[in-house]
Protein backbone atom coordinates (compact mmCIF):
# COMPACT_ATOMS: atom_id res chain seq x y z
CA UNK A 1 0.00 0.00 0.00
CA UNK A 2 2.92 2.34 0.61
CA UNK A 3 3.89 2.17 -3.06
CA UNK A 4 0.37 3.25 -4.03
CA UNK A 5 0.50 6.26 -1.69
CA UNK A 6 4.00 7.26 -2.80
CA UNK A 7 3.12 7.03 -6.48
CA UNK A 8 -0.04 9.09 -6.06
CA UNK A 9 1.67 11.76 -3.95
CA UNK A 10 4.75 12.11 -6.17
CA UNK A 11 2.78 12.39 -9.42
CA UNK A 12 0.42 14.93 -7.83
CA UNK A 13 3.32 17.14 -6.75
CA UNK A 14 5.14 16.80 -10.08
CA UNK A 15 2.05 17.72 -12.10
CA UNK A 16 0.95 20.50 -9.75
CA UNK A 17 4.30 22.30 -9.68
CA UNK A 18 5.72 21.10 -13.00
CA UNK A 19 2.79 22.21 -15.16
CA UNK A 20 3.34 25.99 -14.74
CA UNK A 21 6.99 25.52 -15.70
CA UNK A 22 5.90 23.63 -18.78
CA UNK A 23 3.35 26.35 -19.58
CA UNK A 24 6.11 28.98 -19.58
CA UNK A 25 8.20 26.82 -21.90
CA UNK A 26 5.29 26.37 -24.33
CA UNK A 27 4.47 30.09 -24.26
CA UNK A 28 8.07 30.98 -25.11
CA UNK A 29 7.95 28.56 -28.05
CA UNK A 30 4.46 29.84 -29.03
CA UNK A 31 2.99 26.35 -28.96
CA UNK A 32 -0.66 27.38 -28.71
CA UNK A 33 -3.92 25.58 -29.43
CA UNK A 34 -5.54 25.99 -32.86
CA UNK A 35 -9.33 26.44 -32.58
CA UNK A 36 -11.70 25.55 -35.42
CA UNK A 37 -13.98 28.33 -36.68
CA UNK A 38 -16.97 25.98 -37.04
CA UNK A 39 -17.09 25.20 -33.31
CA UNK A 40 -18.82 27.17 -30.54
CA UNK A 41 -17.86 30.85 -30.78
CA UNK A 42 -16.99 30.90 -27.07
CA UNK A 43 -13.97 28.73 -27.88
CA UNK A 44 -12.35 31.42 -30.00
CA UNK A 45 -10.98 33.02 -26.84
CA UNK A 46 -9.01 29.81 -26.22
CA UNK A 47 -6.97 30.18 -29.38
CA UNK A 48 -3.28 30.28 -28.46
CA UNK A 49 -3.65 28.53 -25.10
CA UNK A 50 -0.66 26.19 -24.58
CA UNK A 51 -1.40 22.58 -25.45
CA UNK A 52 0.39 19.20 -25.34
CA UNK A 53 0.00 19.28 -21.53
CA UNK A 54 -0.40 15.51 -21.57
CA UNK A 55 3.39 15.35 -21.59
CA UNK A 56 3.33 16.50 -17.95
CA UNK A 57 0.86 13.76 -17.04
CA UNK A 58 2.98 11.10 -18.75
CA UNK A 59 6.22 12.41 -17.26
CA UNK A 60 4.74 12.68 -13.77
CA UNK A 61 3.35 9.16 -14.00
CA UNK A 62 6.63 7.61 -15.13
CA UNK A 63 8.65 9.46 -12.47
CA UNK A 64 6.19 8.58 -9.71
CA UNK A 65 6.14 4.89 -10.65
CA UNK A 66 9.94 4.76 -10.74
CA UNK A 67 10.34 6.54 -7.39
CA UNK A 68 7.72 4.38 -5.68
CA UNK A 69 9.73 1.27 -6.56
CA UNK A 70 13.08 2.92 -5.88
CA UNK A 71 12.10 4.18 -2.42
CA UNK A 72 10.75 0.78 -1.37
CA UNK A 73 13.49 -1.03 -3.31
CA UNK A 74 11.04 -3.32 -5.09
CA UNK A 75 11.36 -4.37 -8.74
CA UNK A 76 8.78 -3.17 -11.27
CA UNK A 77 6.44 -5.78 -12.68
CA UNK A 78 5.81 -6.73 -16.28
CA UNK A 79 2.15 -5.74 -15.95
CA UNK A 80 2.98 -2.27 -14.68
CA UNK A 81 5.57 -1.68 -17.37
CA UNK A 82 3.20 -2.85 -20.10
CA UNK A 83 0.52 -0.33 -19.09
CA UNK A 84 3.14 2.42 -18.98
CA UNK A 85 4.41 1.34 -22.40
CA UNK A 86 0.90 1.54 -23.86
CA UNK A 87 0.27 4.91 -22.24
CA UNK A 88 3.57 6.40 -23.38
CA UNK A 89 3.38 4.93 -26.88
CA UNK A 90 -0.05 6.38 -27.54
CA UNK A 91 1.11 9.62 -25.95
CA UNK A 92 3.89 9.84 -28.54
CA UNK A 93 1.33 9.36 -31.33
CA UNK A 94 -0.78 12.12 -29.80
CA UNK A 95 2.27 14.37 -29.41
CA UNK A 96 3.08 14.05 -33.11
CA UNK A 97 -0.53 14.90 -33.94
CA UNK A 98 -0.49 17.96 -31.63
CA UNK A 99 2.87 19.18 -32.92
CA UNK A 100 1.74 19.09 -36.54
CA UNK A 101 -1.42 21.04 -35.65
CA UNK A 102 0.61 23.71 -33.88
CA UNK A 103 3.41 23.98 -36.43
CA UNK A 104 0.99 24.17 -39.37
CA UNK A 105 -1.75 26.10 -37.50
CA UNK A 106 -4.57 23.87 -38.64
CA UNK A 107 -7.09 21.54 -37.03
CA UNK A 108 -5.67 18.46 -38.81
CA UNK A 109 -2.43 16.99 -37.52
CA UNK A 110 -1.61 13.43 -38.50
CA UNK A 111 -3.81 11.98 -41.20
CA UNK A 112 -6.47 9.56 -40.01
CA UNK A 113 -4.53 6.69 -41.58
CA UNK A 114 -1.24 7.67 -39.93
CA UNK A 115 -2.92 8.13 -36.56
CA UNK A 116 -4.63 4.74 -36.71
CA UNK A 117 -1.40 3.14 -37.86
CA UNK A 118 0.49 4.57 -34.89
CA UNK A 119 -2.21 3.48 -32.45
CA UNK A 120 -2.33 0.07 -34.10
CA UNK A 121 1.41 -0.57 -33.91
CA UNK A 122 1.56 0.35 -30.23
CA UNK A 123 -1.59 -1.66 -29.48
CA UNK A 124 -0.37 -4.76 -31.30
CA UNK A 125 2.97 -4.67 -29.49
CA UNK A 126 1.16 -4.34 -26.16
CA UNK A 127 -1.27 -7.19 -26.88
CA UNK A 128 1.42 -9.60 -28.05
CA UNK A 129 3.70 -8.85 -25.09
CA UNK A 130 0.79 -9.14 -22.63
CA UNK A 131 0.49 -12.85 -23.41
CA UNK A 132 4.19 -13.46 -22.76
CA UNK A 133 6.34 -13.44 -19.59
CA UNK A 134 4.71 -16.22 -17.53
CA UNK A 135 5.43 -16.05 -13.82
CA UNK A 136 6.56 -18.96 -11.67
CA UNK A 137 2.87 -19.87 -11.30
CA UNK A 138 2.44 -19.82 -15.07
CA UNK A 139 0.37 -16.60 -15.04
CA UNK A 140 0.81 -14.12 -17.88
CA UNK A 141 -0.17 -10.43 -17.62
CA UNK A 142 -3.22 -11.00 -19.82
CA UNK A 143 -5.24 -14.00 -20.92
CA UNK A 144 -7.17 -14.82 -24.07
CA UNK A 145 -10.42 -15.00 -22.10
CA UNK A 146 -12.93 -12.17 -22.45
CA UNK A 147 -13.35 -10.61 -19.01
CA UNK A 148 -16.04 -8.66 -17.21
CA UNK A 149 -15.41 -8.63 -13.46
CA UNK A 150 -12.90 -11.46 -13.91
CA UNK A 151 -12.14 -13.85 -16.77
CA UNK A 152 -15.26 -15.43 -18.26
CA UNK A 153 -15.45 -18.86 -19.85
CA UNK A 154 -15.36 -17.36 -23.35
CA UNK A 155 -11.83 -18.07 -24.50
CA UNK A 156 -10.62 -16.49 -27.75
CA UNK A 157 -8.18 -19.39 -28.09
CA UNK A 158 -10.98 -21.89 -28.72
CA UNK A 159 -9.54 -22.59 -32.19
CA UNK A 160 -5.92 -22.95 -31.08
CA UNK A 161 -3.14 -20.76 -29.74
CA UNK A 162 -2.41 -19.01 -33.05
CA UNK A 163 -6.05 -18.06 -33.63
CA UNK A 164 -6.34 -17.07 -29.98
CA UNK A 165 -3.43 -14.66 -30.33
CA UNK A 166 -4.90 -13.06 -33.46
CA UNK A 167 -8.36 -12.66 -31.92
CA UNK A 168 -6.89 -11.32 -28.67
CA UNK A 169 -4.89 -8.71 -30.59
CA UNK A 170 -8.02 -7.64 -32.48
CA UNK A 171 -10.07 -7.50 -29.26
CA UNK A 172 -7.34 -5.51 -27.51
CA UNK A 173 -7.10 -3.05 -30.41
CA UNK A 174 -10.86 -2.46 -30.19
CA UNK A 175 -10.60 -1.74 -26.47
CA UNK A 176 -7.57 0.51 -26.89
CA UNK A 177 -9.06 2.43 -29.80
CA UNK A 178 -12.40 2.77 -28.03
CA UNK A 179 -10.88 4.04 -24.77
CA UNK A 180 -8.32 6.39 -26.32
CA UNK A 181 -10.75 7.91 -28.81
CA UNK A 182 -13.45 8.12 -26.11
CA UNK A 183 -11.22 10.24 -23.89
CA UNK A 184 -10.11 12.23 -26.94
CA UNK A 185 -13.71 13.10 -27.84
CA UNK A 186 -14.49 14.02 -24.22
CA UNK A 187 -11.55 16.43 -24.11
CA UNK A 188 -13.49 19.38 -25.51
CA UNK A 189 -14.13 21.56 -22.45
CA UNK A 190 -11.78 22.85 -19.75
CA UNK A 191 -11.10 20.08 -17.24
CA UNK A 192 -13.84 17.74 -18.46
CA UNK A 193 -11.74 14.77 -19.58
CA UNK A 194 -9.10 15.31 -16.87
CA UNK A 195 -11.63 15.25 -14.05
CA UNK A 196 -13.51 12.25 -15.44
CA UNK A 197 -10.26 10.31 -15.94
CA UNK A 198 -9.19 11.07 -12.36
CA UNK A 199 -12.32 9.32 -11.08
CA UNK A 200 -11.89 6.24 -13.27
CA UNK A 201 -8.23 5.85 -12.33
CA UNK A 202 -9.21 6.19 -8.67
CA UNK A 203 -11.58 3.26 -9.23
CA UNK A 204 -8.72 1.18 -10.60
CA UNK A 205 -6.64 1.99 -7.52
CA UNK A 206 -9.39 0.42 -5.42
CA UNK A 207 -9.89 -2.51 -7.80
CA UNK A 208 -6.17 -3.31 -7.97
CA UNK A 209 -5.80 -3.10 -4.19
CA UNK A 210 -8.81 -5.34 -3.60
CA UNK A 211 -7.64 -7.86 -6.18
CA UNK A 212 -4.20 -7.92 -4.55
CA UNK A 213 -5.70 -8.71 -1.13
CA UNK A 214 -7.78 -11.50 -2.67
CA UNK A 215 -5.27 -12.70 -5.25
CA UNK A 216 -4.99 -16.38 -6.12
CA UNK A 217 -1.22 -15.87 -5.92
CA UNK A 218 -1.36 -14.25 -2.47
CA UNK A 219 -0.63 -16.89 0.21
CA UNK A 220 -2.40 -14.72 2.80
CA UNK A 221 -5.70 -14.72 0.91
CA UNK A 222 -8.48 -16.27 2.97
CA UNK A 223 -11.00 -16.66 0.16
CA UNK A 224 -9.41 -19.02 -2.35
CA UNK A 225 -12.76 -19.86 -3.95
CA UNK A 226 -13.29 -16.21 -4.89
CA UNK A 227 -9.70 -15.21 -5.59
CA UNK A 228 -8.64 -13.15 -8.62
CA UNK A 229 -6.30 -14.61 -11.22
CA UNK A 230 -4.58 -11.31 -11.97
CA UNK A 231 -0.82 -11.38 -12.40
CA UNK A 232 0.29 -8.14 -10.65
CA UNK A 233 -2.78 -6.42 -9.19
CA UNK A 234 -0.92 -4.36 -6.58
CA UNK A 235 1.43 -2.90 -9.17
CA UNK A 236 -1.50 -2.09 -11.42
CA UNK A 237 -2.90 -0.13 -8.47
CA UNK A 238 0.44 1.71 -8.25
CA UNK A 239 0.23 2.66 -11.93
CA UNK A 240 -3.40 3.77 -11.53
CA UNK A 241 -2.45 5.88 -8.49
CA UNK A 242 0.41 7.50 -10.40
CA UNK A 243 -1.86 8.47 -13.31
CA UNK A 244 -4.63 9.59 -10.94
CA UNK A 245 -2.26 11.87 -9.03
CA UNK A 246 -0.86 13.34 -12.24
CA UNK A 247 -4.37 14.06 -13.54
CA UNK A 248 -5.34 15.62 -10.22
CA UNK A 249 -2.35 17.96 -10.22
CA UNK A 250 -2.82 18.84 -13.89
CA UNK A 251 -6.50 19.61 -13.26
CA UNK A 252 -5.49 22.59 -11.12
CA UNK A 253 -4.21 24.30 -14.30
CA UNK A 254 -6.64 22.66 -16.75
CA UNK A 255 -9.84 23.69 -14.93
CA UNK A 256 -11.80 26.60 -16.36
CA UNK A 257 -10.38 28.95 -17.46
CA UNK A 258 -7.70 26.51 -18.59
CA UNK A 259 -4.12 27.70 -18.62
CA UNK A 260 -3.12 24.62 -20.64
CA UNK A 261 -4.79 21.81 -22.59
CA UNK A 262 -3.74 18.16 -22.47
CA UNK A 263 -4.14 17.81 -26.24
CA UNK A 264 -4.09 14.48 -28.03
CA UNK A 265 -0.83 13.83 -26.18
CA UNK A 266 -2.82 13.45 -22.98
CA UNK A 267 -6.14 12.12 -24.20
CA UNK A 268 -4.68 9.23 -26.21
CA UNK A 269 -2.26 8.40 -23.40
CA UNK A 270 -4.96 8.39 -20.72
CA UNK A 271 -7.30 6.31 -22.85
CA UNK A 272 -4.50 3.84 -23.49
CA UNK A 273 -3.73 3.60 -19.78
CA UNK A 274 -7.40 2.89 -19.03
CA UNK A 275 -7.54 0.16 -21.67
CA UNK A 276 -4.28 -1.36 -20.42
CA UNK A 277 -5.53 -1.46 -16.84
CA UNK A 278 -8.82 -3.02 -17.94
CA UNK A 279 -7.11 -5.73 -20.00
CA UNK A 280 -4.51 -6.68 -17.40
CA UNK A 281 -6.85 -6.48 -14.40
CA UNK A 282 -9.30 -8.73 -16.26
CA UNK A 283 -12.09 -6.10 -16.13
CA UNK A 284 -12.41 -5.41 -19.84
CA UNK A 285 -16.19 -5.06 -20.10
CA UNK A 286 -16.41 -3.35 -16.70
CA UNK A 287 -14.53 -0.42 -18.25
CA UNK A 288 -17.67 0.30 -20.29
CA UNK A 289 -19.48 1.04 -17.01
CA UNK A 290 -16.62 2.80 -15.22
CA UNK A 291 -16.04 4.99 -18.28
CA UNK A 292 -19.74 5.44 -18.98
CA UNK A 293 -19.34 9.15 -19.67
CA UNK A 294 -16.81 8.42 -22.42
CA UNK A 295 -19.20 5.85 -23.90
CA UNK A 296 -22.11 8.31 -23.99
CA UNK A 297 -20.03 11.02 -25.63
CA UNK A 298 -18.64 8.58 -28.21
CA UNK A 299 -22.13 7.31 -28.99
CA UNK A 300 -23.31 10.89 -29.55
CA UNK A 301 -20.72 11.25 -32.32
CA UNK A 302 -21.62 7.89 -33.87
CA UNK A 303 -25.34 8.72 -33.83
CA UNK A 304 -24.74 12.19 -35.25
CA UNK A 305 -22.62 10.93 -38.13
CA UNK A 306 -24.91 7.97 -38.82
CA UNK A 307 -28.07 10.10 -38.82
CA UNK A 308 -26.56 12.72 -41.12
CA UNK A 309 -25.32 10.14 -43.63
CA UNK A 310 -28.60 8.20 -43.66
CA UNK A 311 -31.15 11.02 -43.55
CA UNK A 312 -29.21 14.25 -43.96
CA UNK A 313 -30.47 15.37 -40.53
CA UNK A 314 -28.57 15.95 -37.30
CA UNK A 315 -29.76 14.66 -33.93
CA UNK A 316 -27.72 17.14 -31.91
CA UNK A 317 -26.87 20.79 -32.53
CA UNK A 318 -23.24 19.67 -32.55
CA UNK A 319 -21.30 16.57 -31.56
CA UNK A 320 -19.65 15.53 -29.29
CA UNK A 321 -22.49 15.88 -26.79
CA UNK A 322 -20.89 18.56 -24.59
CA UNK A 323 -20.93 21.01 -27.51
CA UNK A 324 -24.65 20.37 -28.05
CA UNK A 325 -25.33 21.74 -24.58
CA UNK A 326 -22.98 24.68 -25.21
CA UNK A 327 -25.02 25.68 -28.25
CA UNK A 328 -28.18 25.17 -26.19
CA UNK A 329 -26.99 27.94 -23.88
CA UNK A 330 -25.45 26.03 -20.99
CA UNK A 331 -22.35 27.58 -19.43
CA UNK A 332 -19.08 25.68 -19.84
CA UNK A 333 -18.53 25.25 -16.11
CA UNK A 334 -22.11 24.01 -15.66
CA UNK A 335 -21.64 21.39 -18.36
CA UNK A 336 -18.32 20.23 -16.93
CA UNK A 337 -19.61 19.88 -13.37
CA UNK A 338 -22.76 18.05 -14.43
CA UNK A 339 -20.78 15.72 -16.67
CA UNK A 340 -18.38 15.09 -13.77
CA UNK A 341 -21.41 14.09 -11.68
CA UNK A 342 -22.46 11.66 -14.41
CA UNK A 343 -18.91 10.27 -14.57
CA UNK A 344 -18.89 9.83 -10.79
CA UNK A 345 -22.21 7.99 -10.87
CA UNK A 346 -20.90 5.59 -13.50
CA UNK A 347 -17.73 4.98 -11.48
CA UNK A 348 -19.81 4.32 -8.36
CA UNK A 349 -22.03 1.92 -10.31
CA UNK A 350 -19.01 0.09 -11.70
CA UNK A 351 -17.40 -0.30 -8.29
CA UNK A 352 -20.72 -1.44 -6.86
CA UNK A 353 -21.09 -4.11 -9.53
CA UNK A 354 -17.49 -5.22 -8.99
CA UNK A 355 -17.90 -5.62 -5.24
CA UNK A 356 -21.40 -7.10 -5.47
CA UNK A 357 -20.12 -9.97 -7.61
CA UNK A 358 -17.55 -10.85 -4.95
CA UNK A 359 -20.15 -10.69 -2.17
CA UNK A 360 -22.72 -12.76 -4.08
CA UNK A 361 -20.19 -15.53 -4.61
CA UNK A 362 -19.56 -15.74 -0.87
Amino acid sequence: MRAVLIAGAVSLVVALFGTPLYIRFLVRRKYGQFVRDDGPTSHHTKRGTPTMGGAVIIGGTLLAYALAHLVLWTPPTVSGLLVLFLMTGLGVVGFLDDFLKISKQRSLGLSARAKLLGQGLVGIAFAVLALQFPSGDGATPASTNISFLRDTRFDLAFGGAALGLVLFVIWSLLLIAGASNGVNLTDGLDGLATGACTMVFAAYVLIGTFQSNQSCYNPLSQFEARCYEVRDPRDLAVVAAAVMGACFGFLWWNASPAKIFMGDTGSLALGGALAGLAILSRTQVLLVILGGLFVIITLSVILQVGSFKLSGKRIFRMAPLQHHFELAGWGEVTIVIRFWIIAGLFVSLGLGVFYAQWVVNA
